[in-house]
């Protein structure tokens, strides 16, 4: 099917099997990304544990880089469709040229930040107090100086696959993603230990394997783009630069940035509110497992998210307000589907969940975080449903162009109602498994805000379609 009948598709073909067909790709690649993650930490733990530590420490300055990538990746996508729902490819293929100046830029401050503070901030959350401090500083400077000044990759892979994802075609998206991601598994133990005649790159071999992943990815979205995406081939004849496209894009984008990189504030936030019990060490480990358990529950809703801003918007550009409502409809049935399996395996196997991170070493800090993880993993799943609806209209807010909306929800949940309702409840009540009650507090008064926002983007734009 050519690029042209697929975009054309995203305003006529029936939306209980649009859906699924553009947006289960995106969710099945998030979901292999997610493996990816666990079995990156395995080989740089049996390598190294201080290994293990330096990446950790690394990881949210990397998680920046990944935010900016991806939430300009969002405004790209939005954009782009908007464009093409109104029937301006010409428009739209614009929008990529500025698109991909603005991912250009973004790689450039990160290769700024790592020729020039990859040192310096990692001297900053490289505690004295650790165990092999100097070792676990050298190792972080290295992996976060690597995949910084190298971030051109990251950056690329994100604009091609939210190229091909604004015509609808995931599946293209899907294969470039998942060709950096198992170049990026197969590279991490032939760098890591220098197996088939590498060197031993240690650390640092990690970094190279995901860079080398990243560029992978970037090439083959490219050619993919280019022989496979005909409306939005580039060609250097049409560049341009639009200071409204570039606004439009960062409109959208910068609200999916600050989103994406809130969460790593709350997770600090968190951790320090924890470690005033007296099973600190246990409360800090199930926050952890949670945060990895929760992981595969939350990215395929995050996948059906980024597979529906292309619907969304392409419709609302083509002011065709039946097939908005429609989209917002399936897309709410599936979250809550996917959010009411996650709900029932945490709530029916809590205590299978946490048996998988369990350790002989520690016995007492184990059975700690066994007792605390049930209940955690109850407690905070049961919110699982409303977080559902709250992502999949904040997706909405983000087609139509007014991702201020997510952003403003976004950081209510996680900053302002989040940590100060966990603060208090720790305060007066000093009860470790009563804390987790700060998770659905947050989410049923970001649902609130979140309607409200839904009612007042419907009555102004949707509506009147």
């Amino acid at each position: 099917m050519q690029s042209k009948d697929r975009s054309e598709m995203l305003g006529a073909a029936k939306m209980t099997r649009l859906v699924p067909t553009v947006c289960i790709p995106i969710m099945f690649s998030m979901l292999i990304q997610a493996l990816y993650n666990v079995v990156d930490s395995i080989f740089v733990s049996r390598f190294d544990p201080n290994g293990l530590t330096a990446v950790s420490l690394a990881a949210p300055f990397q998680m920046l880089m990944i935010a900016l990538s991806t939430g300009m990746g969002t405004g790209i996508n939005s954009l782009i469709s908007r464009r093409l729902g109104e029937r301006n490819p010409d428009g739209a293929r614009r929008a990529g040229w500025n698109g991909l100046v603005i991912e250009l830029i973004g790689s450039g401050l990160f290769l700024l930040f790592g020729l020039l503070l990859a040192g310096p901030v990692m001297g900053m959350v490289v505690s004295e107090n650790l165990a092999n401090a100097e070792s676990i500083f050298r190792m972080g400077t290295d992996y976060l100086t690597i995949v910084t000044v190298l971030s051109q990759g990251l950056f690329l892979a994100i604009f091609f696959e939210r190229m091909l994802q604004a015509t609808g075609n995931s599946v293209l998206s899907m294969a470039a993603q998942l060709c950096g991601a198992l170049t990026n598994i197969v590279l991490d133990p032939i760098m890591i230990f220098g197996l088939l005649g590498f060197p031993c790159m240690g650390i640092a071999g990690a970094a190279v394997a995901t860079i080398v992943g990243q560029f992978v990815s970037a090439a083959v979205g490219f050619v993919l783009n280019q022989k496979k995406n005909p409306e939005l081939k580039l060609a250097r004849k049409e560049f341009q630069i639009n200071a409204g496209d570039m606004r439009g894009i960062i409109a959208v984008g910068l609200p999916s940035t600050i989103m994406a990189s809130i969460g790593s504030v709350m997770n600090i936030g968190m951790n320090g509110i924890l470690s005033g019990f007296p099973q600190s060490n246990a409360g800090l480990n199930v926050m952890s497992v949670y945060f990895k358990l929760q992981s595969f529950i939350f990215m395929p809703v995050f996948g059906l998210s980024n597979g529906i801003i292309a619907i969304l918007a392409y419709n609302y550009g083509a002011h065709n307000r039946d097939r908005v409502y429609q989209c917002i409809k399936v897309a709410l049935a599936w979250a809550c589907t996917i959010m009411l399996i996650g709900t029932l395996v945490f709530m029916l196997f809590p205590g299978h969940l946490m048996a998988i991170f369990e350790s002989d070493a520690e016995p007492e800090i184990t059975a700690q975080m066994t007792s605390i993880g049930v209940v955690a993993m109850r407690v905070i799943s049961s919110s699982f449903l409303m977080a559902a609806i709250g992502i999949t209209l904040s997706t909405v807010f983000q087609a139509v162009g007014k991702g201020v909306y997510s952003m403003i929800i976004s950081i209510s949940r996680q900053l302002l109602i989040l940590l100060p309702a966990a603060w208090l409840i720790a305060r007066f009540t000093g009860d470790i498994y009563a804390v987790w009650w700060c998770f659905p507090i947050a989410e049923l008064a970001a649902l609130f805000l979140c309607l409200y926002f839904y009612s007042r983007c419907n009555k102004k734009m949707i509506s009147h379609l």
